[in-house]
């Protein structure tokens, strides 16, 4: 398989405190491969490290073997390594294909006084983010509602625009936060079908940190097990199921807790 991301011996300081030790691991083209671990494992971190919102101490992260560590975020962001947030990058006044829009802007070939004049390129760019997220609204199902303000959208629905803002972005990896948080079974199967999808269909490969380990253990390719920074586990989900190690990380919880 295709390495498309590398994440070579990073580490995270947080003055005496060590945050990510020494981490490793490859994400290949086209996979979904999820990050889980306990409370406080470092899971958030290392995402942050991975889209350069946070500086790594030591380490490398390469995307298809360019360093993009420390680099700004969206610079990282242009490159193809997008992550998407809860509920903090939605335009709650906003209806669901505005936000979409918007989050075109990224890829924007007009600058700003461009778009504040009414330049033609920036004319140029407002058609094509139209029509690109009338596509993506189209793909993840959301015409209904397409209309509406991303205010009144229940939880699955705001998931559903988040991965929509992620994808207007036109990204080679996809770094999903939770996104199968607060949901109730229905809405996660819903939500594990469409990321599904954005593999298969669009070609995005995912990383993602998630709590929800039925959901981890029906979407993942590989998983990666971190606790306290460091990663003690790497393989298939059957194999991360039957794993001592990673269930000793979860002590305390039930064995269905990893989904066995």
């Amino acid at each position: 398989m295709t390495t498309i991301l590398d994440i070579k011996h990073v580490t995270k300081r947080f003055g005496g405190l060590i945050a990510v030790n020494d981490v490793s691991f490859s994400v290949h083209a086209g996979e979904i491969l999820s990050v889980i671990g306990p409370n406080g494992a470092g899971k958030s971190t290392l995402f942050k490290l991975i889209s350069s919102f946070l500086s790594t101490s030591s380490g490398e992260v390469l995307l298809e073997g360019q360093r993009i560590n420390n680099l700004a975020p969206h610079v990282v962001a242009r490159k193809g390594v997008v992550r998407t947030f809860q509920e903090t990058t939605i335009f709650r006044s906003m209806t669901v294909r505005e936000n979409i829009i918007v989050s075109h802007h990224l890829r924007s070939k007009a600058s700003l006084w461009g778009f504040f004049f009414g330049s033609k390129t920036a004319h140029t760019d407002e058609s094509a983010f139209g029509a690109s997220a009338d596509g993506i609204i189209d793909f993840l199902g959301l015409k209904a509602i397409r209309h509406e303000m991303a205010s009144t959208l229940p939880q699955g629905h705001l998931r559903a625009l988040g991965m929509a803002i992620g994808l207007a972005t036109n990204p080679k990896v996809l770094l999903l936060d939770e996104p199968f948080a607060g949901m109730n079974h229905d809405e996660t199967m819903h939500m594990v079908d469409l990321v599904r999808r954005l593999r298969d269909e669009r070609g995005v490969t995912v990383l993602l940190v998630e709590h929800d380990m039925p959901a981890v253990m029906k979407i993942s390719d590989r998983i990666v097990v971190l606790n306290f920074g460091e990663k003690i586990a790497e393989g298939t989900p059957v194999e991360i199921q039957n794993n001592n190690k990673v269930i000793e990380a979860y002590l305390g919880s039930e064995d269905a807790a990893i989904g066995m």
